[in-house]
């Protein structure tokens, strides 16, 4: 799944190269602050999500941050990023997470239009900061 979420953000180099060995990612998938969602045509991959589960500090509850959703090209209009949200809803409601979010760029038509349908718009500002000194 990382070169379908390099390729779609066309970002190959982040998304493969330096991937994690198989016990790294054994203990990000038995951690209860990660979910994956895969969406399969047959036994292809058809579209993905990942995301984390953030403890709230003022209060006894928890946010959910939709880091990465794409869908494979031949399988795009079709309903897929829509049923991995519903989908990360349900697992959402079972685990007692209140809200969920996410962010889209500028000019990225199809998420912005995605997510309007399917949540409420708050426009802010997203900013990287590196830690220790350097560029990001």
């Amino acid at each position: 799944m990382p070169s379908m979420f390099g390729g779609a953000f066309d970002d190959r180099p982040t998304c493969e190269s330096r991937q994690p060995d198989d016990a790294y990612l054994g203990r990000l998938l038995a951690s209860p602050g990660f979910v994956a969602i895969a969406a399969l045509a047959g036994t292809n991959v058809a579209g993905g999500l990942a995301g984390y589960v953030l403890p709230k500090f003022e209060q006894a509850r928890s946010e959910f941050y939709i880091y990465d959703l794409t869908v494979a090209e031949a399988h795009r209009r079709r309903g897929v990023a829509t049923a991995l949200i519903e989908r990360l809803k349900r697992h959402a409601a079972e685990h007692g997470v209140d809200v969920g979010f996410v962010q889209a760029d500028p000019g990225d038509d199809a998420a912005i239009a995605l997510y309007t349908k399917l949540g409420v718009r708050e426009d802010v500002l997203h900013f990287d900061i590196a830690p220790g000194s350097g560029a990001y």
